[in-house]
């Protein structure tokens, strides 16, 4: 009877933990590469917002002899961090690259992951030099429209961190790989706060930019430097991106096209061993013709 009730435990423990097995493959193939993407954009991410901001003020502080004067105020700095740029790409936990469908349809798409094709040095020096070429496109346009005799501190300052903010709204929508309403309102209705947050605080007398959004909003030539500095950054950017995608696509840009255009879809094969060859400079094929 022991026996009986040991070995009918010993099955009931056995079946439970096959039971949970079931959805080992759905854990780490969908959900773990799915947080693997959503962690390494996010990283990388937090760390080109920070670049940006420290970039402009290293540039400022040539141009203001090393003088130590910072271009933005304590308050302007901490709401860039916390509120203006967190919110939004906070989003990346609704991206997906791929359906589940696909990515459970080609597990070798897992191989990505274990490479670190997402977060490795070369893409962090892509973000870096991102960051540097944005600081340097926000303030040369910036001095250039509004250094001269009839500006204020505040008001240059103004405008080099509107321009930071609208860069970082498309910068991220960019970078969306699947596009809900959800975000949508998180990026843009976080771009909207910013004006409304600035005007509401332009009103209070006491404040160091009283009246320096209502200004700056009321001139043509403001909403010109934002959209120039928007299209000279975002630009070059964009056209890199068409490049790769469109002549030099990867295993997940084929696969992302098969599933928007809704045809054949295709099978992953010797992706373990494309990887090895690419950081041997070989140019072996990773897919298969459709089937």
């Amino acid at each position: 009877m022991v026996v009986t009730v040991k070995f009918l435990m010993a099955f009931y423990f056995c079946f439970s933990f096959l039971a949970e097995f079931r959805f080992l493959k759905r854990l780490i193939l969908v959900h773990g590469r799915y947080s693997y993407n959503r962690t390494a954009f996010l990283s990388q991410y937090s760390f080109y917002k920070s670049l940006l901001i420290c970039f402009i003020q290293i540039l400022f502080s040539f141009v203001s002899g090393i003088a130590g004067t910072s271009l933005f105020n304590s308050v302007s700095l901490m709401a860039y961090n916390v509120f203006y740029t967190s919110i939004p790409v906070l989003t990346t936990v609704l991206d997906k690259d791929l359906s589940e469908k696909t990515v459970t349809q080609n597990p070798e798409i897992l191989l990505y992951c274990q490479a670190g094709r997402l977060l490795n040095p070369s893409t962090f020096a892509g973000w870096f030099g991102r960051s540097l070429y944005h600081a340097i496109v926000v303030f040369l346009i910036t001095i250039h429209a509004y250094a001269n005799e009839k500006s204020e501190m505040e008001e240059l300052s103004m405008v080099a961190l509107s321009g930071s903010i609208w860069l970082q709204a498309f910068v991220v929508t960019l970078e969306m790989s699947s596009f809900t309403f959800l975000q949508f309102l998180a990026i843009w209705g976080n771009f909207a706060a910013f004006y409304v947050i600035n005007l509401c605080i332009s009103t209070i007398p006491t404040a160091g930019m009283y009246t320096i959004m209502f200004r700056l909003c009321r001139q043509p030539s403001y909403w010109i430097t934002m959209l120039l500095i928007s299209g000279v950054g975002m630009g070059p950017v964009l056209a890199l991106k068409y490049f790769r995608y469109t002549y030099s696509p990867s295993a997940i840009n084929i696969l992302q096209k098969a599933e928007r255009s809704r045809g054949p879809m295709y099978t992953l094969v010797n992706l373990e061993s494309q990887l090895r060859s690419e950081q041997g400079n070989s140019t072996n094929s990773i897919l298969t013709a459709p089937v």
